[in-house]
């Protein structure tokens, strides 16, 4: 029993964190496949993770290091920081990353913005500097650990303690050995510098903020403090410049040639060849992938990538391999495939998703004909075989040799974690997820001409005698992510909103992956007319095969760009929809960031009528439906001053509607549990009684 089973569901899922503490994560195996580590929070209440070991051969599972024993008070972080995990979403506590060495003997962690290390032979924790320490990592040889601390690069020797800074410079701009805004919110590029293989120099990102536009913050809750003045690069503005350097611990100093690229989209340094960048120009209409000289620092194109529309970037390449061929994401008649020394490895209609990791032989998931499930798979020699086994959603870590394989499923809430040794179940790592105690009562549909996945759920112990339901659209929508995928978790919220009396339909449209790049392309400078005609297609050919559901009563909610899709759903099909509830929503186009919405819509100054096609402040004339509008005060992904403008140009329309501001909270939605319990029964109350206004007036 824990302190959330007595909990009603809102409230458990916030104290919970959406059912995800106790599942365990980051996970490294070592090299001689003996052990596994990894991350995971004492209880599936406890947002402090700790580092856990788990013998492969016992299955026995230690903890190494105890944050709670570390850090008994409140963790204080550096802004830096608390920017990262803004952008990696990450909510938890504690040790929520680690470095390891190649050979396993030294992981370092900072805890507090504290950098401690941990000897993996004596379990001996170290105290090595003490605060506003930044991604600690040992280098390959365990005979160093490099971290970020104020904008500044250091590197420590461990056997002697002597810590010295290798590249650092005057002033806020610049910074050293941090991935910019663009490249952490973005591009899924976590990391500001690598380690050379050898562990005698370091690949280490430059970025300068300087001719970025600044944007304010301020907390108008509490005028008493400072407002955030932070560089942000909204589209068709000037974006950080970022370049590279290769710094060696002897003091030396080679500038990696800058070349005409824009974007850095991974870096890749390892013994199968010269380090690996890979670049894009603005448009992100080709990807460059340049092998750097380490003795001058110039670079050579060895892989190129074009597109009419983009070219996406795909995590975990490119790279070497071991024996120096070239891995690398491509396109063939718009499936993404797997290329390893320039070859096919994957079959057409496998779609990658990621490679995980390459040795002799390479990890990867993909999806197969069923966009709604991510399996693992590895290759061997010139095929390729599927290491997960069940349907669902599964992610893999460790190596093609030695799989931890995370599944989630319809099946069971939470995690099952097994460790595979060469494909076959070798042991298993625990998970202390709290269960959710809900069921989903969920129906898989396909709906319409394009094969639209969704799911609909249903109140449980509904019976059809009761009557027609309201019908709920409950999407993001939008690119780059999936609502609809064969996981009880992802579904948690749909149901409770489902058993409050609604009848919800989630559905994935154009522009979301899984299906290909010709289905991801549909949206090329038509994000509000894709998918919003998508919605509607999903809804209209729903309610035409279950009668369970009210086309006369439907609204819809959303956050982000569930939130754009939300409010452009009252404001241009007042025909099909009544309410919206739209959540942190772009309303403007022009006002977010350039790599996102460049992509798809191109610079504002070279397509302004696209800009205002796309833009809900364009359309603040047409509302006539109910529309809540919900947004953090402290949101530095989607300004509040998008829905501000919204706000003011539906005022000056004489359009009436509603809207909450959320004090101090920033894009992730509120984890306090009061708030987020509030905030959702305000959303339904305030739906439920727009729809019953909409009953009457049809009655």
């Amino acid at each position: 029993m824990t302190d959330a089973d007595d909990l009603p569901f809102l409230r458990k899922q916030a104290r919970t964190q959406r059912f995800t503490l106790g599942a365990p994560k980051e996970f490294r195996v070592a090299p001689d496949g003996s052990r596994v580590l990894f991350l995971r929070a004492e209880s599936g209440t406890d947002p402090r993770h700790s580092l856990w070991s788990a013998d492969l051969a016992t299955g026995a599972e230690t903890k190494l290091v105890d944050a709670a024993e570390l850090l008994p008070g409140e963790e204080e972080l550096p802004p830096e920081e608390r920017a990262r995990r803004e952008r990696a979403r990450e909510t938890g506590g504690g040790v929520v990353h680690y470095g390891v060495d190649a050979g396993f003997t030294v992981a370092a962690f900072s805890l507090s913005g504290k950098l401690y290390t941990l000897d993996l032979a004596s379990g001996e924790v170290t105290l090595r500097v003490d605060g506003a320490v930044i991604d600690p990592r040992p280098n390959p040889a365990g005979t160093h650990v490099a971290y970020v601390q104020n904008r500044r690069l250091h590197v420590m020797e461990l056997a002697t303690g002597d810590d010295r800074v290798l590249a650092e410079e005057d002033g806020e701009d610049v910074a050293w050995g941090l991935a910019e805004f663009i490249a952490a919110e973005e591009m899924d590029r976590t990391r500001g510098y690598w380690w050379a293989p050898d562990g005698r120099s370091i690949l280490a990102e430059r970025s300068d903020r300087g001719p970025v536009p600044r944007w304010t913050i301020a907390d108008p809750a509490n005028p008493q403090h400072p407002a955030d003045v932070v560089g942000y690069p909204a589209a068709g503005t000037t974006n950080a410049l970022v370049s590279l350097a290769i710094l060696g611990l002897d003091g030396s100093r080679v500038d990696v040639s800058r070349g005409e690229w824009e974007y850095l989209a991974s870096v890749h340094w390892s013994a199968g060849g010269p380090p690996l960048l890979a670049v894009q120009p603005r448009d992100q209409k080709r990807m460059d992938v340049l092998a750097v000289d380490v003795a001058d620092g110039s670079t050579s194109v060895v892989h190129t990538a074009t597109d009419r529309h983009w070219i996406d970037i795909v995590a975990g390449v490119p790279a070497w391999t071991p024996d120096g061929r070239l891995v690398v994401e491509g396109m063939v008649d718009g499936d993404h495939r797997l290329f390893v020394g320039g070859e096919a490895v994957t079959p057409p209609g496998l779609q990658l998703r990621a490679v995980l990791d390459v040795g002799d032989e390479i990890l990867f998931s993909a999806s197969e004909d069923d966009p709604t499930q991510i399996h693992v798979f590895r290759t061997e020699g010139p095929s390729v075989r599927r290491l997960s086994t069940v349907d669902g959603v599964h992610h893999g870590a460790g190596t093609a040799a030695v799989t931890v394989l995370s599944s989630w499923s319809l099946e069971y809430s939470g995690p099952r974690v097994s460790v595979l040794r060469d494909g076959t179940p070798a042991a298993s790592i625990t998970a202390s997820t709290v269960d959710p105690d809900i069921v989903p009562n969920l129906t898989w549909l396909t709906l319409g001409e394009r094969g639209l996945r969704a799911a609909l759920l249903l109140p449980r112990g509904y019976e059809p005698s009761e009557g027609k339901l309201p019908v709920l659209l409950d999407p993001y929508g939008g690119p780059h992510a999936q609502r609809v995928l064969q996981s009880r978790n992802a579904f948690l919220t749909s149901q409770w909103l489902a058993d409050q009396g609604f009848a919800v339909l989630v559905a994935d449209g154009r522009g979301t992956p899984g299906r290909g790049a010709v289905w991801e392309r549909e949206i090329a400078g038509r994000l509000a007319d894709v998918t919003l005609q998508d919605q509607v297609d999903a809804l209209q050919a729903a309610a035409a095969s279950r009668p369970e559901l009210d086309p006369e009563r439907v609204a819809i909610r959303g956050w982000s760009y569930g939130g754009y899709l939300s409010a452009l759903a009252v404001l241009r099909r007042p025909d099909v929809f009544h309410a919206a509830v739209a959540g942190a929503p772009v309303t403007d186009w022009s006002l977010y960031d350039t790599h996102y919405t460049e992509r798809y819509l191109g610079k504002p100054q070279d397509d302004p009528e696209c800009y205002a096609h796309n833009s809900l402040i364009e359309s603040a004339g047409e509302l006539s439906r109910a529309l809540l509008i919900v947004h953090g005060l402290a949101d530095d992904n989607v300004f509040v001053a998008h829905s501000l403008r919204l706000s003011s140009a539906l005022l000056a329309k004489g359009r009436p509607h509603v809207f909450l501001p959320l004090a101090g909270a920033t894009h992730m939605t509120p984890q306090a549990e009061e708030v987020a319990e509030n905030l959702m029964r305000t959303q339904v109350d305030w739906l439920l009684r727009e729809l019953s206004a909409v009953e009457k007036e049809n009655a």
